[in-house]
């Protein structure tokens, strides 16, 4: 995009202002535009920490990567827009025109780059340096534009521009998670942002200062800003293939099912195992969560042994797949199975998509069973009146401070009050092998809650040596890890395997490690340590 700025001459030096285009609907439009950059910007701030959060996980860290070089590339912005001030409209068509288009590729570029090239944190690095740079320069532009329409007193002008500024940032801010983000995902939604902002750009030139702007200026910027919207669109139009294609290139197997979610980005690839069966995974952000030809392991020792007692009303925390489901409703004498998984994209998933549902023999329709769309924190602290015999939790790594809070000392207190005195509680408990700091922070956390423990460890091909630990509430004598007398037959599971599985090798014993709280997320700490070497 090519623009001749306008011959402008600095706001503080004329001692009367160009006579606005449209009088006092000048200034209103001026700042409608003021509004809408700001919305613009904070949604480029937004989207950014939420794909690096999707693609890398540690959200703390992706944010104040990305707040921190943004606001400070901002300055930047302010400082280098100072001889801008002369040609004040020229340089903020021009400025929006780019910003437009680096904001609105923003998501795209960086989708690219950690698919093909492994560069996500410079790039992104970069990208929030560049935006921040032209979003701070738009502020020093929009006030010397103000204060040519009308001229007020320093301290008021600031303060109307900051209002309107600042309520624009909260319009975006809550249009990232409400509006943009179910309606058009992260990849349409910035280049529809980008698209607003170039418009954005335009109004002010053509309809604002269109008596002090050249007719052949006007002509080059509309014939810029539909360049800028003509790149957009066809983003926009490619970007389902681009994105599909740079997702496949991530994973080895071929995608039958991808979505991105409010909570995270789901995806189900299939491909054929040594054995010649079908080879089913499910990824959640990346992060392998099953594999049909061996998560029998997996979900049979998450089970079957809390499942030794009562079992007329059991809870299942997370497992929004379905797997760990099945196994419960393999006894008959399960009454009651109340499911909480905070993605109703996945339950979803789990009860209609073909594959997942063969897989899980139709779980989530057993008319036994109960699913509950909600965070599973929150949904306990207004559960005080259930009980329930027994308690699946089958929660992702800790591995982002959400789910760190579900392996603290405060979630496993709020889980004592729906358990009575005899319940029994498993927990999936990530690898000993692999992040052994991360597994026995999981044990003592559970003890400072007051429960006894066992634990215990298995082999699960997919993901290596596997961790759980089975707990009683208000107990002092571990409880026993068994099956039960009438345990229906399974494929790995026996009393001799388990009773193996209890013995940790020397180097994988237990460590001394801090419980973990909401306040310190100790296991957020070792899990991000230990994980990032593998």
């Amino acid at each position: 995009m090519s623009l001749t700025p306008v011959d402008e001459r600095d706001s503080a030096v004329p001692s009367r202002a160009p006579a606005p285009a449209h009088g006092r609907g000048a200034r209103f439009l001026l700042l409608f535009a003021v509004f809408l950059c700001a919305a613009c910007g904070l949604v480029y701030e937004l989207a950014l920490t939420a794909l690096g959060s999707y693609l890398i996980g540690n959200s703390v860290l992706q944010t104040s990567v990305v707040i921190s070089v943004m606001v400070f590339a901002m300055g930047v912005g302010s400082l280098a827009a100072k001889p801008l001030r002369r040609r004040a409209v020229g340089a903020f068509a021009l400025l929006e025109g780019v910003l437009a288009l680096v904001g609105g590729l923003s998501v795209l570029a960086l989708y690219l780059a950690f698919a093909w090239l492994q560069l996500y944190m410079p790039a992104m690095i970069f990208v929030a340096l560049v935006v921040g740079v032209l979003i701070g320069a738009e502020i020093p532009l929009l006030m010397t534009m103000l204060q040519r329409i009308r001229r007020q007193e320093a301290g008021s002008a600031v303060a109307d521009m900051f209002a309107v500024d600042y309520i624009g940032a909260l319009v975006g801010g809550l249009c990232f998670p409400l509006v943009l983000l179910p309606t058009f995902g992260q990849l349409k939604g910035a280049l529809v942002v980008g698209a607003l902002n170039a418009v954005a750009g335009v109004v002010v030139v053509v309809f604002i200062f269109r008596r002090q702007t050249r007719r052949v200026v006007r002509a080059g910027l509309l014939a810029g800003v539909a360049g800028v919207l003509a790149v957009l669109g066809t983003a926009y139009a490619l970007s389902d293939d681009i994105e599909v294609t740079a997702r496949q290139h991530m994973y080895a197997d071929p995608i039958v099912h991808a979505e991105t979610t409010a909570y995270q980005e789901i995806v189900v690839t299939r491909s054929t195992a040594f054995t010649g069966d079908p080879d089913i995974r499910l990824f959640l952000n990346g992060d392998l969560q099953f594999s049909s030809v061996d998560e029998y392991r997996y979900h049979e020792s998450l089970v079957h042994p809390a499942l030794s007692g009562r079992r007329g009303n059991v809870l299942i925390l997370g497992g929004g797949d379905g797997l760990a489901l099945r196994e419960v409703l393999r006894y008959r004498d399960v009454r009651h199975a109340t499911l909480v998984e905070l993605d109703p994209a996945m339950t979803r998933l789990a009860r209609d998509f073909g594959p997942l549902r063969k897989l899980n023999h139709g779980a989530l329709s057993d008319p036994r069973v109960e699913v509950v769309n909600a965070d599973a924190f929150t949904w306990l602290r207004g559960a005080r009146q259930q009980r329930y015999d027994a308690v699946i939790i089958d929660f992702p790594d800790p591995d982002t401070p959400a789910l760190a809070k579900l392996y603290s000392v405060e979630f496993y207190h709020l889980l004592r009050q729906v358990l009575t005195p005899d319940s029994r509680v498993m927990v999936q408990s990530g690898s000993p092998f692999f992040a052994p700091k991360t597994y026995w922070s999981i044990v003592t956390t559970i003890e400072s809650a007051g429960y006894a423990t066992t634990q215990f460890q298995v082999d699960v091909p997919s993901f290596g040596n596997w961790g759980y630990v089975l707990a009683a509430p208000g107990g002092t004598a571990p409880p026993p890890l068994r099956l039960a007398a009438d345990a229906p037959h399974l494929r790995y599971l026996d009393d001799a395997v388990l009773r193996a599985a209890t013995v940790f090798p020397v180097d994988r014993r237990r460590v001394k490690v801090r419980p973990s709280t909401l306040m310190d997320p100790a296991v957020l700490d070792y899990v991000l340590d230990e994980w990032r070497n593998y």
